[in-house]
């Protein structure tokens, strides 16, 4: 089965209070959406914590192939193999993402802009202020 999501992170300070958001689309029509408080963090964890918990929720759907899209072009670059991942923080989400992508039959991690990723920036930034108001 063929999956897409799109991912974001987003961290108030850095770092600081953080989120993530994504949604879940199969043929264009989308069948979640998920947004939570991650606490304290780098918006790079945060970006990094919302496209493993995008992949893990897209495996437990039954995907065997996945497209995740991102505005983070240093995530996006990193599990792509273009840039190395120097920051220690980053080596563990990354190290389990790579894991994840071996058991499926492919995978395909593209860049886009803001603008085109503004659902998930939305959830995210619901979750910052939910977690804000105290809800």
């Amino acid at each position: 089965m063929k999956l897409s999501a799109h991912t974001d992170g987003a961290s108030k300070g850095n770092p600081g209070p953080a989120a993530i958001g994504y949604t879940i689309e199969k043929d264009g029509v989308l069948l979640e959406e998920k947004y939570a408080y991650i606490g304290k963090t780098t918006n790079n964890v945060a970006e990094y914590k919302a496209f493993l918990a995008s992949l893990k929720r897209m495996m437990e759907l039954g995907a065997t192939e996945v497209t995740v899209y991102s505005d983070s072009e240093l995530v996006v670059r990193q599990i792509n193999g273009i840039y190395k991942v120097k920051n220690p923080g980053l080596k563990p989400l990354y190290t389990e993402i790579k894991m994840l992508l071996t058991e499926l039959d492919s995978c395909k991690v593209i860049h886009v802009n803001r603008e085109n990723n503004s659902l998930a920036d939305n959830l995210a930034n619901r979750a910052l202020k939910e977690h804000k108001s105290g809800k």
